[in-house]
């Protein structure tokens, strides 16, 4: 893992800290003219990632989620956090009516998204869908046991949680703009004085290519979409959020979507749960009173 930290003057009074975190490119703006304090935040930035990172990371094999992953049925206790991080599942489970699910993570088993031109055999599919449902779990705070075979995968909430965490750890110790930027999920705390932070949307099909610039100046952004996460086999694109009552990838939904709310994570929750809807994305949406913004 780059554990660099590298640091830019990007005006007088901001300086941008960028590292690696989570497979993502990371950045935390600052708006101050103090490089010594810009980097000290940035480093503390870096660290919160990291932390969050080798804690929750499923590739990781001494991480909590290994752990519990690992522990074949057996009751694991859990901490404080990790309780929390838990109990959110449990909420957007709830919520979703079940389609947002932390143990839908196995499902990768059969769908890879890595360009191959096959899709995965129907039995697989079947078979791996008997190892996916929150409901299995025997949840009893701070225990979890976890049926043989099946596993957890943070994954859809992680980096959300991260941006916020780290947002809340900054903000504790200065007082000055910040914008928090992990992978595209975003949070602020305030407009610099020039106004406010400008952010660009990834126009789908594109390297990189912004095709909504927005003022953003406090809460959470998030985008949830298949942008790079995709297969095409005979001129059908197969996204990468799946249906956990069929095992295959969710039909007419937009290409990406994008959420503003009062935190990262409800962003980015709000973001994926639209996708899940497909045909109805946009009426979810329209339903929750928040802004939001959808590319097909």
């Amino acid at each position: 893992m780059n554990r660099d930290v590298s640091l830019e003057r990007r005006a007088v009074k901001l300086h941008a800290a960028s590292f690696t975190a989570m497979s993502s490119p990371c950045e935390v703006l600052i708006e101050t003219a103090d490089e010594a304090l810009a980097l000290q935040l940035g480093h503390l930035s870096a660290a919160e990632a990291w932390r969050i990172e080798t804690k929750y990371s499923r590739y990781l094999p001494d991480s909590v989620i290994s752990r519990i992953n690992n522990s074949h049925g057996a009751a694991v206790e859990v901490d404080t956090e990790t309780a929390s991080l838990i109990g959110f599942a449990t909420q957007c489970y709830e919520l979703s009516g079940g389609s947002f699910d932390v143990t839908s993570g196995v499902l990768r088993k059969a769908w890879r998204f890595d360009g191959s031109k096959a899709l995965p055999d129907q039995s697989h599919i079947e078979q791996l869908l008997s190892r996916v449902g929150f409901d299995k779990l025997d949840w009893s705070p701070p225990h979890i046991s976890l049926p043989t075979g099946m596993e957890l995968d943070f994954g859809g909430i992680g980096k959300e949680y991260a941006v916020d965490r780290v947002l809340g750890l900054l903000t504790a110790r200065f007082e000055g703009a910040l914008l928090v930027n992990f992978g595209g999920d975003l949070a602020a705390n305030k407009a610099p004085a020039t106004g406010p932070w400008c952010v660009g949307v990834e126009r789908p099909d594109t390297d990189k290519q912004a095709r909504m610039l927005l003022d953003f100046s406090r809460g959470g952004m998030a985008t949830s979409g298949d942008t790079h996460r995709y297969i095409e086999i005979d001129g059908q694109r197969y996204g990468h959020i799946l249906d956990v009552r069929t095992g295959w990838p969710v039909t007419g939904a937009p290409r990406s979507v994008t959420v503003a709310a009062g935190s990262c994570v409800e962003a980015g929750l709000l973001a994926t749960l639209a996708m899940l809807q497909g045909e109805q994305a946009e009426g979810f949406l329209g339903e929750q009173g928040v802004q939001h913004w959808c590319l097909r």
